[in-house]
C-alpha cells in the first residue's frame, strides 16, 4: 500500500490555509492542518495600560473587529466591576449582529458557493443555474451580497464611525448615543436588506421560513414555489444534497456556543450560552473554566497538558522537524474536541429546525452551512427588535464614566459569540497593567491541531476517512472546510505551500 502525503492549499478563506494530508488509495488517512507564521498578540498586549486591548485588539482581524472590541471591553468591565447602560448595551449588540450579518452573508456567496462553479461539476444539470447565480463577481446573487453587505457595515459606521478597527466601545458604554437619524439610517439598510433576502436568497417570506420546525416542513415549503427553488437557497439544498453534502464532513459532535446578544440587565443571552454534550444529547450550562489550551503539537515552549487561558503561555518555541507542525493552539472543553459556529448557537438554543436536522441527519457539511444561512435570518429579526428596544432607550445616558485612575489587580474575561462561533478574552491585571492576555478564537477551536492526548482538532477529524479525487482539486475538502467559515488570520498567519508533495512507500 502507497502512502502519499500532499499539501493543499485552500484560498477564499481569512488568511490563507494549508492542510497536509496523509493519503492511501485516495483515502485520507490523517490530517494536519498547518498554521506558519507566529503572529503573538497576546505578547504584545503583556505590560501595556488595560485601555490599550480596545485599540490592539479590534485588529486582530479585519473582518471580527467588532466582536474582539467587545470582548476586551467586557473583560475590562468585569475586573472593574463596571455595569454599562442598557443603551450602550443595545447598541453594542447592533453592531455586532451587523457585522456577524454581513460575515454571514459574504462568506455564503463569495466564499462558499463559489465551489459550485468548480470544473469538475460543469456536467451537472444545474450548472447554469449555479453559474448565473454564484460566478465569482459576475452571479446575480453574488452581485446583491455585495451591496447588501457594504450597507449592513455601514450599521457599524453610524454608531462607530468606521469600521473595521472601530473603538467606540469602552468600559461604562459607548462613545456617542443613538439617536432618531442614527435609528432611522439603520431601519432603511435592515429593510433594504431584508427585502434582498426574501426576494434573491430564500424566495419568501422571512417569517414564514423561520418557523418552519422540521426538515420535512423545510423541504416541503422549497418545493411548493418555483421561486423557492430558484433562490440562492433552493440552489444550494438542491445541488448540496444531491453531490453528499448532507454526508459529508462530519467531525466532533461537540458544540460549544458563548451566547447571543447579551441582555442589557446582564440576565444572560438571547440565545443562551451552553455546551451540547454529544455523548449524552444534552445541553450543559457553560463553565469557562472547563476551557484549556494544549501546545504538545503546536510551535510553542511546551507544558503538560492543557492549560486555562488564565494559566496559559503563548511563547513561540519553533521546533523543525518535530511532530509539532503548527502556530495554533489546541483548545479543549474539558477533555472534548468541539466545534463553535452557528450550528453550535442555534443547536444549544433549541431552534427547532437544526434540532431536527441534526438528529436526523448529523453534524455534517450541509447543516452547517445551512446553519449559517438559517442565522442569517434570525439575525434579521433580532436586529430590527433591538432597534425597537433602542429606541425606547434614546433618553437615558449611552456612557457612565467609571472614573478610574489605576486599575484593579485581579483576573477577568469577556465571552461573545463572533461571527465564526465563541471567541474568548482572558486578561489578568497586576500593579495596573496588562500581565497577562489570552485569546481564543472560534478558528482556534475549529481547526486545533491534536492536543496531548494525541486527538485530532475538529477540521482533522471531519476530513480524515475523506475519498479525495483529485488532489490538485481537492473540492471536497474546499466544502468541508469553508462550511465553517473559516478565520484563519485571527487564530495564525498561514501561508501557502507550493504543491508540495511527498511519496512515502
Amino acid at each position: 500500500m502507497t502512502r502519499v502525503t500532499v499539501d493543499i492549499d485552500l484560498n477564499r478563506v481569512e488568511g490563507d490555509l494549508e492542510f497536509q494530508l496523509d493519503l492511501e488509495d485516495g483515502v485520507v488517512v490523517d490530517a494536519r492542518c498547518v498554521g506558519t507564521l507566529y503572529r503573538g498578540f497576546e505578547q504584545i498586549m503583556i505590560g501595556r495600560a488595560p485601555r490599550d486591548a480596545l485599540v490592539i485588539t479590534p485588529r486582530v482581524c479585519g473582518i471580527c473587529g467588532t466582536a474582539h472590541l467587545y470582548a476586551a471591553t467586557l473583560a475590562l468591565e468585569q475586573i472593574a466591576n463596571i455595569t454599562p447602560p442598557a443603551h450602550a448595551v443595545l447598541v453594542r449588540n447592533l453592531c455586532l449582529m451587523a457585522e456577524t450579518l454581513q460575515s454571514d452573508l459574504r462568506q455564503s456567496f463569495l466564499f462558499f458557493t463559489p465551489d459550485f462553479c468548480n470544473p469538475l461539476y460543469a456536467g451537472h444539470p444545474l450548472a447554469a443555474e449555479l453559474a448565473e447565480a454564484f460566478a465569482p463577481l459576475k452571479g446575480s446573487v453574488v452581485r446583491g451580497c455585495l451591496k447588501s453587505t457594504r450597507e449592513l457595515i455601514g450599521i457599524v459606521a453610524i454608531f462607530g464611525g468606521q469600521w473595521p478597527h472601530s473603538t467606540y466601545m469602552l468600559p461604562g458604554g459607548i462613545t456617542q448615543p443613538a439617536n432618531a437619524r442614527r435609528l432611522l439610517d439603520t431601519s432603511d439598510i435592515l429593510a433594504s436588506v431584508r427585502a434582498w433576502f426574501e426576494q434573491a436568497v430564500i424566495g419568501g417570506d422571512l417569517d414564514e421560513w423561520l418557523a418552519l420546525d422540521s426538515g420535512e416542513a423545510l423541504f416541503r415549503w422549497m418545493a411548493a414555489s418555483p421561486a423557492r427553488q430558484r433562490s440562492a437557497l433552493g440552489l444550494f439544498n438542491r445541488f448540496g444534497r444531491d453531490i453528499g453534502l448532507h454526508k459529508l464532513g462530519a467531525g466532533t459532535g461537540h458544540l460549544l456556543s458563548y451566547g447571543v446578544n447579551h441582555r442589557p440587565d446582564g440576565a444572560g443571552s438571547e440565545l443562551p450560552a451552553g455546551f451540547f454534550n454529544a455523548d449524552t444529547q444534552q445541553v450543559e450550562p457553560l463553565d469557562h473554566l472547563q476551557i484549556n489550551e494544549h501546545v504538545r503539537h503546536s510551535w510553542f515552549l511546551d507544558y503538560p497538558g492543557g492549560r486555562h487561558p488564565w494559566a496559559g503561555e503563548t511563547i513561540p518555541d519553533h521546533q523543525p522537524g518535530s511532530d509539532r507542525y503548527t502556530w495554533a493552539k489546541a483548545p479543549r472543553y474539558g477533555d472534548k474536541v468541539v466545534q463553535t459556529g452557528p450550528l453550535a448557537e442555534l443547536r444549544i438554543a433549541g431552534e427547532a429546525l437544526i434540532c431536527d436536522l441534526l438528529a436526523s441527519e448529523g453534524d455534517n457539511t450541509w447543516l452547517r452551512q445551512f446553519a449559517r444561512l438559517r442565522r442569517a435570518g434570525w439575525l434579521l429579526n433580532a436586529t430590527v427588535n433591538t432597534k425597537k428596544q433602542l429606541k425606547m432607550k434614546l433618553d437615558e445616558p449611552h456612557f457612565i464614566d467609571p472614573k478610574i485612575d489605576v486599575w484593579p489587580d485581579g483576573e477577568s474575561y469577556g465571552l461573545v459569540e463572533a461571527a465564526r462561533g465563541g471567541l474568548g478574552h482572558w486578561l489578568r491585571i497586576k500593579d495596573g497593567v496588562i500581565d497577562k492576555y489570552q485569546i481564543v478564537t472560534p478558528t482556534a477551536w475549529n481547526a486545533s491541531p491534536r492536543d496531548s492526548a494525541g486527538r485530532h482538532g475538529h477540521w482533522e477529524q471531519s476530513i480524515i476517512g475523506l475519498p479525495v479525487a483529485d488532489p490538485e482539486n481537492p473540492v471536497e475538502i474546499g466544502h468541508i472546510v469553508r462550511s465553517h467559515d473559516p478565520c484563519l488570520v485571527c487564530t495564525v498567519h498561514f501561508i501557502g505551500s507550493h504543491k508540495k508533495t511527498h511519496f512515502n512507500v
